[in-house]
């Protein structure tokens, strides 16, 4: 199939990651938006993008882009594009669409014809009908349709990439797995002097640091990808892909990943998601308060992402929280970097500590920050006349 355009959607702030990982894999950067960035390929190399990345939610490759003013023509186009060598005659196929287009109230009904241009297109050509439905794990068809311009996309990951599949009990809130992987990255801690992270909860932060840390590709874990279910689908190229991903990935790395919550239940859950991911014996799980987290020296980095009143507690009861973490950075932490991920600006002041980036990224539909502070040995404020400390 020749080379064409494939657009990898992530959250909003993610994109300067993803590029980053676009970039290093020798795929070129086409354009960037605001929750995604374009490239181009073959449909093979939708499988190489699905294993390595990272921050990526879905890779997306463009089947067609056309004008539509109604429904009929969308229909009309739809039924040119050769579904039947996209998806069996016996499968099943889940369509997906973001409409907004004043000929079309229900967005529903645009996702609705889509569906149907392909199943009759399917019919017509095989003789036999395939089922549809709301499942992702055949089959997935994206609609993109904006005033009177559409693009066709067929979705080669099915499910979202941030489903890695090694999380086994979900709980309360708890950190996307793309999220914590553009996080991990933005502190450009891979492998290096220690990774602390109190108030780990399910343990997402700790688990896609071990992974960073070791070059094992994200996608080992998964067994089904929305290309698997594309007639042809190269599956040999999948094998040799997966182990020289194997092959690359580290045994170890020098530093240490520390992970503890006060809530035993949380402990618990992350023990057993590491233990899924093949990373258990590279972290240091304890229930403890965040204030009695063990801090070795050799310095690192500190991560540690806290509630922040949106969705799980009140703001004004927080406020003593954010305190003791700027108490706890300050005295326990010197020669790391501290980094306090929240979606408070108010509770971010309690911490005290004046941040050298604010990095944006987005949790859910709430902007939130990464604040990064340089925590040294001392203070950087020297009194007139007094000397510095060294």
């Amino acid at each position: 199939m020749q080379k064409n355009k494939i657009l990898i959607t992530c959250a909003k702030g993610i994109p300067p990651f993803l590029k980053q990982e676009l970039l290093s894999l020798n795929f070129p950067v086409l354009s960037e938006a605001i929750a995604g960035i374009e490239t181009e390929g073959r449909i093979d190399d939708t499988q190489k993008l699905n294993l390595l990345l990272r921050t990526a939610h879905r890779v997306l490759f463009v089947l067609k882009k056309f004008e539509s003013n109604d429904a009929d023509a969308l229909y009309r186009e739809l039924s040119r594009i050769p579904w039947e060598e996209f998806m069996p005659a016996d499968g099943y196929v889940c369509v997906t669409s973001s409409v907004e287009t004043p000929s079309i109230r229900d967005t529903r009904f645009a996702s609705l014809r889509c569906k149907d241009a392909i199943v009759d297109r399917i019919k017509d050509k095989r003789g036999t009908r395939p089922d549809s439905g709301p499942e992702r794990d055949r089959s997935v068809v994206h609609l993109y349709w904006k005033d009177n311009r559409c693009t066709v996309y067929l979705d080669t990951s099915g499910e979202s990439l941030s489903r890695r599949g090694y999380r086994k009990i979900p709980l309360a809130a708890p950190m996307q797995e793309t999220l914590a992987a553009a996080v991990v990255l933005a502190t450009s801690w891979q492998g290096e002097g220690n990774f602390i992270n109190p108030m780990c909860g399910s343990g997402t932060l700790a688990i896609e640091a071990a992974l960073i840390a070791l070059d094992r590709a994200p996608g080992l874990l998964r067994g089904n990808f929305g290309f698997m279910h594309v007639p042809g689908y190269n599956e040999a190229l999948w094998q040799e892909l997966r182990d020289d991903a194997r092959k690359r990935s580290k045994k170890e790395f020098p530093g240490k990943i520390i992970a503890t919550d006060i809530d035993p239940a949380a402990i618990e859950a992350a023990k057993k998601s590491a233990a899924t991911a093949g990373v258990e014996h590279l972290i240091e799980f304890d229930v403890c308060d965040f204030a009695a987290t063990p801090v070795p020296g050799g310095g690192g980095v500190v991560v540690m992402n806290p509630e922040y009143g949106e969705r799980m507690g009140e703001t004004a009861q927080l406020e003593a929280v954010y305190k003791g973490i700027g108490d706890f950075l300050k005295q326990k932490c010197r020669r790391y970097r501290g980094y306090v991920f929240t979606g408070s600006p108010a509770l971010a002041k309690k911490v005290s500590l004046k941040p050298k980036r604010k990095i944006p990224f987005w949790n859910s539909g709430i902007e939130c920050r990464l604040l990064e502070y340089d925590l040294y040995e001392g203070t950087k404020k020297v009194k007139k006349g007094a000397r510095p400390v060294a």
